[in-house]
């Protein structure tokens, strides 16, 4: 009871409400084996509002399906010709080194009251050497063809010097402070020359964390692949799959505005599960994604596709898990996996590496991480971590 100018006022005391707002998180949790469903609550910590990043996301969707575009337009060009020309690996460097100048391009004019940082795969110096020039002339005329064909851009014009800035725009760090764009200009290198399955990744980080993620996929089907056919003869092809954190993933054809939102497969027996893994052996370890679907008793035989694309699938219940165990040595690059761990977090997946930690995308250009990465749903990973251990301790014997 206090008392204003005479007058007494009862004030009630306050309340905290628990509330079911997708923007706010456990901070602390009551133990499961000593408190009841009844007694236990949680104190809640606000996370990023998704309404922060609807102008960052609208642009990211933009610059992804452009560069698809040109992308599109190589490699149409590459099965075109001669069966010979196709172990020329220049076609491929011409899209990535042309993406990347889109993206950054496009980010940047979309967004031009915003620090701009971004990590990327490439940088200009083989194109500012003499032997560059031509395929820089080459790169430029695609970019500007690309942009003219949006009413957008249409009145913009980029020399080879806007183009070779716009390239080495990508060379920041990133790390746990500010905002970083993280881009795989043409991510599955390996399968954009064979005619198959390649994405354009591209993220953005805020503090460390991965807040948004468009996946531009140009040869995945709109229907639902499957161990049979990653080219099914009729359906539309060509899909952009993208999330923004709080507000779940979604996918649409990459030239439509229609998206409809998507979801992780929600089976819980491991025998009816199928998986991915990476199409080149060289990626990943076959032989030890095998012997962790024996023990969990999948029947069905990997799907092997290239890229990114892997993690649009797994959004939207193609499979249900995804296994990546590169060789002994090599570091894994966060534009490898910055778009598609919020592609499937945002679509009800766990993404972790293999001991269950969630990946880690502020310490740099470099993830590290315990010995692979796994994707599943929440209710396969308990028995995909166990499978992964077991599988793991197998191998480490054998070889001893």
């Amino acid at each position: 009871m206090i008392s204003i100018n005479g007058l007494s006022l009862s004030i009630a005391k306050p309340k905290i409400a628990f509330t079911k707002n997708p923007f706010l998180i456990p901070l602390f949790f009551s133990n499961p084996k000593t408190s009841s469903s009844s007694s236990s609550q949680v104190a809640l910590r606000p996370v990023f509002s998704s309404m922060s990043y609807d102008k960052e996301l609208a642009a990211a969707k933009k610059a992804a399906s452009l560069s698809a575009r040109l992308c599109q337009k190589v490699q149409k060009a590459l099965l075109q010709s001669d069966v010979q020309s196709k172990s020329d690996k220049s076609p491929v460097t011409v899209a990535d080194y042309g993406s990347q100048a889109l993206v950054s391009f496009v980010l940047q004019k979309e967004l031009p009251s915003e620090p701009f940082s971004l990590v990327a795969e490439e940088d200009s110096g083989d194109l500012r050497k003499d032997e560059g020039q031509q395929t820089l002339e080459r790169i430029t005329k695609l970019v500007n063809d690309t942009l003219a064909s949006d009413e957008s851009y249409a009145t913009s014009t980029l020399s080879t010097e806007d183009v070779l800035r716009a390239i080495d725009s990508g060379k920041s760090d990133g790390g746990s402070r500010g905002r970083h764009w993280v881009l795989d200009p043409i991510d599955g290198t390996k399968g954009f020359l064979r005619g198959d399955q390649y994405a354009i990744a591209l993220a953005l980080l805020d503090e460390g964390k991965v807040v948004l993620g468009a996946l531009a996929c140009p040869n995945l089907p709109l229907a639902s692949i499957s161990s049979t056919s990653q080219h099914p003869s009729q359906g539309e092809v060509g899909c952009l799959f993208f999330a923004n954190i709080g507000a779940g993933t979604y996918i649409q054809l990459l030239n439509s505005s229609s998206a409809s939102k998507v979801q992780v497969t929600a089976i819980d027996n491991p025998e009816e599960a199928s998986f991915f893994e990476s199409y080149e052996a060289a990626h990943s370890l076959h032989d030890l994604s095998s012997l962790i679907a024996k023990k969990l008793g999948v029947k069905a035989p990997p799907v092997r596709i290239d890229s990114q694309a892997k993690y649009g699938a797994l959004s939207r219940g193609d499979g249900a898990i995804y296994l990546r165990f590169p060789h002994k040595g090599y570091r894994e690059k966060i534009w490898d996996h910055a778009a598609g761990c919020i592609v499937v977090t945002e679509a009800g997946g766990v993404v972790t590496d293999a001991a269950g930690n969630p990946l880690d995308f502020s310490k740099g250009r470099y993830l590290d991480l315990d010995t692979g990465i796994i994707v599943t749903n929440q209710k396969l990973m308990p028995s995909l971590l166990k499978a992964v251990r077991e599988s793991l301790e197998e191998k480490k014997a054998s070889s001893l």
